[in-house]
C-alpha cells in the first residue's frame, strides 16, 4: 500500500493541491488575535474574520482574501514552521514539526465533517468580526487555539 503524500513529502515538495488540501476546515487560523506589545504575548480571541462562513469554517471568498482582507496571512512552508498563533492542531504546523495528522483530520478520516464532529473548528464557537464589537472583551483561554 503506498503511504499518503503527507508522509512521504516534505511540505516544500507538495503540490499546490496537495497543500491546500492540508488545511482540516477548523478556522482558527481566521481569528483574531492580540498582541501585547511589551511581551509580544499573543491572546486568541472568539473572533472571526468577516469573510469567515461560521457554519463550515471556510473563507467566503478564498481567491480574493488577501485583497479584501490585507492582512490575511497566507501560510507557507516557512510561515508554517516561524508563526507562533498557528493553532497546535494545525495541519501545516504539525507536518513542520515532524508530527502527525490527528484521526479527525479529513485526509486521515476521508470525511470532512470529521474535523465539526471532533468539536475541532470554530462551528458554534465563534462570532462574526462583523458583530463583535471590542476585541477585548472577546479574549479566550481554548487549549488548542
Amino acid at each position: 500500500m503506498t503511504e499518503p503524500f503527507w508522509q512521504t513529502k516534505s511540505l516544500t515538495d507538495m503540490s499546490k493541491a496537495e497543500w491546500e488540501s492540508l488545511c482540516d476546515g477548523c478556522g482558527k487560523c481566521c481569528l483574531h488575535k492580540l498582541q501585547d506589545a511589551d511581551t509580544d504575548e499573543i491572546f486568541p480571541t472568539d473572533v472571526a474574520c468577516r469573510l469567515l462562513d461560521l457554519s463550515s469554517c471556510q473563507c467566503t471568498d478564498y481567491p480574493s482574501r488577501k485583497v479584501k482582507v490585507p492582512d490575511c496571512v497566507q501560510l507557507s512552508p516557512e510561515t508554517a514552521r516561524s508563526l507562533p498563533w498557528l493553532p497546535p492542531t494545525c495541519a501545516y504546523r504539525l507536518l513542520a514539526e515532524d508530527k502527525p495528522l490527528p484521526d479527525w483530520h479529513p485526509l486521515v478520516s476521508g470525511d470532512p465533517e470529521s474535523v465539526h464532529m471532533a468539536g475541532i473548528s470554530l462551528r458554534g464557537r465563534a462570532v462574526s468580526e462583523k458583530h463583535a464589537g471590542p476585541l477585548k472583551s472577546h479574549l479566550v483561554d481554548w487549549p488548542d487555539v
